[in-house]
């Protein structure tokens, strides 16, 4: 009871779970006297219960991330990896850090381990504004070589600012260097749009997805119990979070498709 009451308690005292006490005390104070004041305060407490809700933000998850299931990943002529999972080495960093989607880069130097590339191409620039004098791939590239990769087998391509450029960038690439195969490298959500835009540019690309936010064993635990249930139901910034990058993938799709990129 007592696990289960401290992740219960807290979730009232942040921000979200806050915001979402406040919409409905507005609503019941204002119950007696219906206007349509009433309709924007019940959507936006609808919107935020919804999208942070366990079985929506799954649903959601899964229905890209669960696309291109990972089997066993076949040999490559190289491997692939697209930036948007590293932070520059700026103060007070130590080094070069890596985000939730660092896991591209692990995977990247694991399947070149397990000899399914002879070669990992990063792809992925910074953009001018943010003052950076490194790229993204040239902090991919370190990162590798900590995990052993020699810099003979790592080409950076450092100009690219999204998806699109990263396949138009990575074909030059594998034009100049007679590649036909690839192993495509990004995290599950993002897998689905950046396969149809490297398909699109004629690149062979075999996904093999990682960071997963999904796992087929907390899709199956969601309404184990009834503390599962309460919990799942409740507001949570994560899953909001989560449902906010679907969207973002989603409308991404509808925008390359509308641009002919896709």
């Amino acid at each position: 009871m007592f696990l289960f009451l401290s992740k219960l308690l807290p979730i009232f005292i942040y921000p979200l779970g806050l915001v979402s006490i406040c919409l409905v005390i507005a609503l019941v104070m204002s119950w007696k006297k219906f206007s349509w004041e009433q309709l924007p305060i019940a959507l936006a407490l609808g919107i935020i219960l919804l999208s942070s809700n366990a079985w929506v933000t799954t649903f959601l998850v899964t229905s890209l991330e669960w696309q291109n299931l990972p089997t066993d990943i076949p040999t490559a002529e190289a491997i692939v990896i697209l930036g948007g999972s590293i932070k520059p080495a700026s103060k007070p960093r130590p080094m070069v850090d890596v985000n939730e989607q660092g896991d591209r880069v692990l995977y990247a130097a694991k399947l070149y381990r397990d000899k399914k590339a002879p070669l990992i191409i990063a792809s992925g620039g910074r953009i001018d504004w943010l003052n950076n004098d490194r790229s993204e791939s040239a902090d991919m590239a370190q990162l590798l070589e900590m995990m052993g990769v020699p810099s003979e087998a790592i080409i950076q391509e450092p100009n690219s600012l999204n998806t699109y450029q990263n396949a138009v960038e990575v074909k030059k690439i594998l034009d100049e260097k007679g590649i036909r195969k690839v192993l495509l490298i990004t995290s599950a959500l993002h897998m689905p749009r950046s396969l149809l835009i490297f398909k699109r540019q004629g690149i062979e690309a075999i996904p093999a997805p990682t960071d997963f936010l999904v796992s087929e064993l907390e899709n199956q635990f969601l309404g184990n119990s009834f503390q599962a249930i309460i919990l799942n139901l409740l507001p949570d910034s994560d899953r909001l979070d989560k449902t906010t990058r679907v969207l973002k993938e989603y409308i991404g799709i509808a925008i390359y498709r509308l641009r002919g990129w896709l």
